[in-house]
Formats: structure tokens, sequence, C-alpha cells
């Protein structure tokens, strides 16, 4: 499972020189679905009325291309990309839908009520990226999927942490607001960029939240093979560094954003390289 990229496409694996080399054209065409489906989304001056009407015509492209059917000349290159893809791995056409129905839904809800809420957009923008990948790595058993959706989802939440100072300008706020009327803040202030205890109270009971979606996620790391494993160990070892960046700036990410850079590789390649299977619970325990 390839290297996450928290820059751009948030938490989506590229190609590289740890995926196996029969699989990089898979991973690419899925990559470029994405990004591009991300871009119409959230890049350039478009209004979203018109960034919605994008998103629909590319997903009339997707079902035209899963159908056998010609799609429109405007994305050629990744369905033209995307096809064999589809057809050689069976690819799941839902996921893939979940990831647009993610991308529409960023248009128009820019508050969450709750966790749950947070979660069921998790459960369409980030899980479908690990779900698709365990597909191409023919990984189907119920506990790898639960455990890929809760690093997914952590590296989500991970990046929505890492980031309120690009959403806020965007007037998004993924803080849920259950969480932020235990410590008196509004949606409102919270949009304005006020830092302070509170706010900083919040973020790191929200850090703590994802930190233990990727622990209980973390274990699927044993059980992909070969160069595979070791870059979704890299993938993993990424978010917990980024934690560890938000927890030594004592969590004031609302106007500044923390960031892995070269420095960070030597200590999350040890780290992955040092990543132990959890103990097995005795007999005598279950008991």
């Amino acid at each position: 499972m390839p290297l996450v990229s928290i820059e751009h496409y948030e938490n989506f694996p590229v190609a590289s020189w740890l995926c196996p080399p029969a699989l990089r054209p898979a991973v690419a065409a899925i990559y470029w679905f994405a990004r591009t489906a991300d871009d119409l989304a959230d890049e350039g001056n478009a209004t979203p009325a018109e960034r919605t009407l994008d998103l629909q015509a590319y997903r009339s492209d997707l079902h035209a291309m899963a159908a056998g059917q010609a799609w429109s000349p405007r994305w050629a290159r990744v369905f033209g990309a995307l096809q064999p893809v589809f057809r050689q791995h069976g690819l799941p056409l839902q996921l893939l839908d979940d990831l647009l129905d993610a991308f529409l839904q960023d248009l128009h809800k820019t508050r969450y009520a709750d966790r749950l809420e947070l979660l069921d957009y998790c459960r369409r923008s980030a899980n479908p990226i690990g779900r698709l990948l365990l597909h191409l790595y023919g990984v189907s058993e119920a506990e790898a999927l639960r455990r890929s959706d809760a690093i997914c989802t952590s590296l989500q939440l991970i990046n929505f942490w890492q980031d309120p100072s690009r959403d806020i300008p965007k007037g998004r706020c993924y803080a849920p607001a259950s969480d932020l009327a235990r410590h008196d803040i509004g949606i409102d202030d919270w949009l304005r960029g006020h830092e302070g205890p509170a706010s900083q109270a919040v973020l790191a009971e929200l850090c703590a939240w994802a930190r233990e979606l990727m622990d209980a996620g973390s274990p699927l790391v044993h059980q992909i093979p070969g160069r595979a494993g070791l870059e979704l160990r890299l993938v993993v070892q990424g978010g917990l560094r980024i934690l560890e960046k938000i927890t030594a700036m004592d969590f004031a990410t609302l106007r500044q954003r923390p960031a892995l850079t070269t420095l960070d590789a030597l200590p999350m390649m040890w780290r992955a390289l040092r990543m132990r299977r959890p103990p097995r619970l005795s007999l005598e325990a279950n008991a």
C-alpha cells in the first residue's frame, strides 16, 4: 500500500518505488481519478454551483466507463487509464461513487454536529481509498477491511486537525459542534481563528481520538506482505508524526500548519521497521 501524500489529495497513496511494479498503473489510475475530482471540488475560482455540475458530469463519465460506453472528451486521459484497471481488477464502482459523494458534500456541508456525522463523511471521503488498494492486493477479510477503515479515517481526521488554517478561510469547520460546545466554543469563534486554551483543549481531544483509531488499525501492517506492507507502515508513521508535530506546537493549528519535511523521513522509517505485532491474548486471559 503506497505512501500517503498529505500535501494535496489528503491521505491518498501514490505509486512510489515501494509499490509492486505490476500494480503501479492501477494505483496511479485510481489516484488520478480521485485527484481530478478533488481539484474539481476545491481548486480554481468556480462557484459551488459550477463545481456541482462538473462533479455530476464527472460521475456520468464514470458510470459510462463502467458500463463500457463512451465518455466525454473532457477527462479522456483519466478514464482512459481507469477503464482497463476497472475491468482487469473488477474495482467496486460503489467505492468510486462514494468518493464523489464526499466531494459533492464538501460543496454544501461545512459544519458537523457530532463525531458520528464526521465519521460518516470519512466513510466516503477516506475509507474507499484503503478498500480500493486492499482490493488490488486481493485482501478482503473483514478484519483487514475494518483496520483499513480505521487507518484511513484516522488519516483524514489528522488532516483536519492539521489544516484548520486552510479550512477556516473556506468557511469549513470539521471540529464537531458537540466537541466545541463542551469547551464553550462557538463555531463562529472557531471560524474567526480565535486560539486559546479552549481551542487547544478541543484539538488535544480530537488528536487523541485520531491516535486511538490509528492504534486500532495499525495491526493491518502485519497482514500486508512485502514492500506494500512496508509502505503501509510508513503511512501509519506519517500520520503519527503529524500528530507529534501538532502536540509539539501545543495544538495551536488554527493559524499555522505543521507539515512533514525530509528531516522526518529517517525517524519515520526507523519506527516503521520497529513496528511489532500486538501480543496475542492467552486462552486463560480470555477465560
